[in-house]
């Protein structure tokens, strides 16, 4: 089942009652509108003058439903998860904890060839140079030794805006703006998926910074990140005012979830394929599989 993306931009009292997300307004002119919680997927929550109560949060957790809080910025800053997300999550830790040296770096090499194929056959559609992602995504090496992550990446934003002076830099002149906020809805969605599949998403396989609990989350939503740069790309080209990230513009941006994505040979809700992508990357922990499935970008 799709599971819903819920978003909250004005103060709101939420609680539960009948397995209900029971959303109230302080104006008394509104009337109360309800939610079964089993088809909440992700709830996000910008408005300082939200209250929920701890009923609520327990009910959302138990059904691994991902609660992100934004900051005074307007973007997701946290991310509530639960400490128990799979009956089997201490011997899926420990198979992750213990991952060989050489299967994380095939990993990565797997990760990496995956992003830039995905990245070319986003440039391929927008009519851009894309032969050279094409041959470097066939020649990433165990570990990516030769950084032809960083060397695509560079080709790929050079490339993709027809923008004066665009590039890709966190607080960078617009779309990016866009991008960071579609990235950190991907990021938590890759996150709930990961604690859904028993595993730790603070352990990546490449990503080690001490200073980041989503190590491991950052690494796997690397070949989905062509997706939310489509979707960035299509509300560039409307022509819409992108300077400031308006209601309109996240609303677009909190279709992520439910965006089409192929993977293997199926068209799936990319929610719904990065379960299937942590999945597959857990039976590689566990010595069941070699190969992590990842969606391909048509």
């Amino acid at each position: 089942m799709i599971k819903r993306t819920l978003f909250f931009g004005n103060p709101a009292y939420l609680s539960t009652k009948n397995e209900q997300l029971v959303i109230s307004f302080p104006e008394e002119e509104k009337e109360d509108k309800t939610v079964p919680i089993e088809d909440v997927g992700m709830l996000v929550l910008e408005n300082p003058q939200i209250t929920l109560t701890n009923g609520l949060l327990t009910k959302l957790i138990q059904n691994k439903a991902a609660v992100v809080n934004c900051d005074k910025q307007h973007l997701p800053s946290s991310l509530l998860q639960p400490l128990n997300g799979h009956t089997e999550q201490t011997e899926r830790i420990r198979h992750q904890l213990s991952a060989s040296l050489p299967l994380k770096k095939n990993l990565w090499q797997q990760t990496v060839s995956a992003k830039i194929e995905n990245q070319a056959r986003h440039l391929y559609r927008r009519g851009k140079n894309h032969r050279k992602l094409e041959r470097w995504s066939r020649e990433v090496k165990s570990g990516d030794t030769e950084n032809h992550e960083a060397v695509a990446a560079a080709h790929y934003w050079q490339n993709l805006f027809e923008i004066e002076d665009f590039n890709r830099y966190q607080k960078g002149i617009p779309p990016n703006n866009l991008l960071n906020y579609g990235y950190a809805i991907l990021r938590a969605v890759t996150a709930r998926a990961l604690i859904s599949s028993g595993m730790l998403p603070g352990v990546g396989i490449f990503h080690r910074n001490k200073y980041n609990a989503f190590c491991l989350a950052d690494d796997i939503m690397e070949p989905y990140r062509p997706f939310v740069d489509d979707l960035v790309y299509e509300i560039v080209a409307t022509g819409e005012d992108i300077k400031t990230l308006n209601m309109f513009l996240k609303t677009q941006l909190l279709q992520i979830p439910v965006l089409d994505v192929m993977i293997d040979g199926k068209l799936s809700p990319l929610m719904v394929a990065m379960s299937r992508t942590t999945n597959s990357l857990y039976e590689c922990f566990s010595g069941l599989s070699r190969k992590i499935l990842y969606p391909v970008y048509e």
